[in-house]
């Protein structure tokens, strides 16, 4: 992976780098005046007795730290908010991009996974992310300035001082190396935790887990994931805590070197004692940065792993994507003649086709009912419909119009899906019915749900429409979250309506009521109904019956029954 790809996300903020790596230089260069201030305050004042020398001297070591820690202020201030910026871009970036991945990349992937990716993986990163330009910035200055100064009190004394650069340097490489492989294991561990978290605590998981009394081995499998996780973490700290002892232990050396040279009869008396201390003072600021700056080569190639594991999710292809130069379409005059010429669909890694040469013709504002056995292809049929997928081979079209070359947004406002699992925000009844069309009313949402046949329940519960449905729905039973399902979906006002097994879930006398809301509403659209019992599709326009992916038999109710056939073997 190319550091240049990394860099390329702080391009936008070339700007306010370039100011906060101009207060850096500033703000070493002044620094760089104390140990000289230091060192006639040794060699000057104090020997002479200049109370007036001494008082400027301290003030101005006073105003040097001032100066640096209000410029240390604003640097900090101004690189914390680029690196927030880069972090939210980052996130928006990989949410609307998976946003845009097909049902076949959500069917293969754990859930916590892609929650992993999101949160712990980019938030591993904020540390790099928000303080690398900076640091690199302010340590390579620091090092530069202080070795400047150095050479000025004492070339001789400087070339001692190098005598920590290749041990530091050889070191650095090595915790670098241990770093990244160690990160990568950890984000994936971090990521199987995330995948145990949301399979044991949702409220499903926590269903099954109780009925099936596998709630000892969870906590088992995420005490061991725990258990490797903290393994992980002790290496990943001591990787850096020994290399970290064996430079103090070399840098605590060098000042001794110095002072032991310093004595030594070929240069006692070349340096004074100001010199002396001033440059000992600079040798002991150098540890810091130089520290500094080889620590963020190893953050940089720990965090290497993240954005690998960041960049694999935005370098994924989109399947089902919007048109380069998409056909707009006036989605309310859109009349929903919907056709399927010679379709074929065949899911990723599969040899067999799901769908094989399907061709229907469905008017503006009748009804298609689509039958036959479970695996039939009924569902893989209506998500081409709604894009969810795109055909192999074969078009579907609206209005003549191949949906592919739709926008997205126009093709989701035309098309309205009830499928046979039902999902429901975390949130109250009116924001769940809302979540469909963000500028309906009250009155409109409750309409809906009237036509649904779920207003007086709604009504009846103690806080109405402001009622929490809870995670999943799951304060309301099967048929009711169906019937908020319904509702949220005609509050949207279709042209197509696509029900796949829509009512699958309620009772004989809820599905009555919610069939007959169904014919009221249908008049004028164009309806799609996938259905096990016969009884709901009977009066459609036209019936297909599917078998292994094909239309094995198509017409009416009267017709099919006649020919004596799969749609009449299906109905005894």
């Amino acid at each position: 992976m190319s550091l240049r790809r990394i860099g390329r996300l702080f391009t936008p903020h070339r700007t306010a780098l370039a100011t906060v790596t101009a207060i850096i230089v500033v703000s070493s260069i002044v620094a760089m005046a104390t140990p000289f201030l230091l060192r006639a305050v040794i060699d000057r004042a104090l020997p002479q007795g200049d109370v007036s020398l001494l008082a400027w001297l301290v003030l101005g070591m006073v105003a040097v730290a001032a100066a640096t820690a209000a410029l240390g202020v604003v640097q900090t201030w101004i690189s914390t908010r680029v690196g927030q910026r880069v972090m939210h871009r980052l996130r928006i970036d990989v949410f609307s991009h998976l946003q845009q991945q097909s049902l076949g990349f959500f069917t293969r992937t754990r859930t916590g996974e892609v929650q992993s990716r999101i949160t712990n993986d980019i938030g591993g990163m904020q540390t790099v992310v928000t303080s690398t330009a900076t640091a690199i910035a302010a340590n390579l200055t620091t090092v530069v300035a202080t070795a400047v100064a150095m050479l000025a009190l004492s070339w001789q004394l400087s070339l001692v001082s190098l005598v920590v650069l290749p041990p530091a340097i050889w070191l650095t490489r090595r915790v670098a190396r241990m770093r990244r492989e160690i990160t990568a294991q950890r984000q994936r561990e971090l990521a199987d935790l995330n995948v145990t978290v949301e399979e044991g605590l949702s409220i499903s998981g926590v269903q099954l887990a109780k009925t099936l009394g596998t709630g000892p081995a969870l906590i088992d499998r995420f005490t061991a994931s725990s258990t490797r996780l903290v393994d992980l973490e002790l290496r990943s700290e001591l990787a850096g805590r020994w290399r970290m002892a064996s430079m103090s232990i070399i840098f605590a050396a060098v000042p001794a070197v110095i002072y032991l040279a310093a004595g030594l009869p070929g240069t006692a008396g070349t340096l004074s004692i100001g010199t002396l201390v001033a440059f000992t003072a600079l040798q002991s600021g150098l540890f810091r940065p130089l520290m500094g700056l080889l620590n963020v080569g190893v953050s940089l190639a720990a965090s290497l792993a993240l954005f690998a594991r960041i960049f694999e999710y935005l370098d994924l292809p989109i399947d089902v994507a919007d048109p380069n130069e998409p056909v707009r379409l006036d989605v309310a005059r859109v009349r929903g003649h919907l056709r399927l010429a010679d379709v074929t669909f065949t899911h990723p890694g599969s040899d067999t086709a799901a769908l094989a040469g399907i061709t229907l013709d469905v008017p503006a504002g009748t009804s298609l009912a689509l039958v036959g056995e479970t695996g039939s292809g009924k569902s893989t049929l209506a998500g081409l419909i709604s894009r969810l997928y795109d055909p192999t081979a074969g078009r579907v079209t609206i209005d003549g119009v191949d949906v592919r070359d739709l926008r997205l947004a126009d093709l989701a406002a035309i098309v309205g899906v009830v499928s046979q699992e039902t999902y429901l925000l975390h949130s109250t009844v009116r924001e769940n019915l809302r979540y469909a069309r963000p500028d309906a009313s009250d009155a409109e949402i409750e309409d809906a749900a009237r036509a649904a046949q779920i207003h007086d329940l709604i009504a009846g519960l103690p806080d109405g429409y402001d009622t929490m449905v809870g995670s999943r729905g799951h304060r309301f039973s099967g048929g009711e979250k169906q019937r908020l399902a319904i509702a949220r979906t005609l509050l949207r006002d279709p042209r197509i309506l696509v029900l796949d097994e829509a009512t699958s879930a309620l009772d004989t006398e809820t599905e009555r009521a919610v069939q007959r809301a169904f014919d009221v509403l249908a008049e004028g659209r164009t309806t799609i109904t996938i259905a096990h019992r016969l009884s709901t599709v009977r009066d459609a326009d036209q019936i297909a019956v599917l078998d292994h992916g094909r239309v094995v038999e198509a017409g009416d109710h009267h017709s099919l029954l006649d020919r004596n056939g799969r749609y009449a073997a299906l109905a005894s």
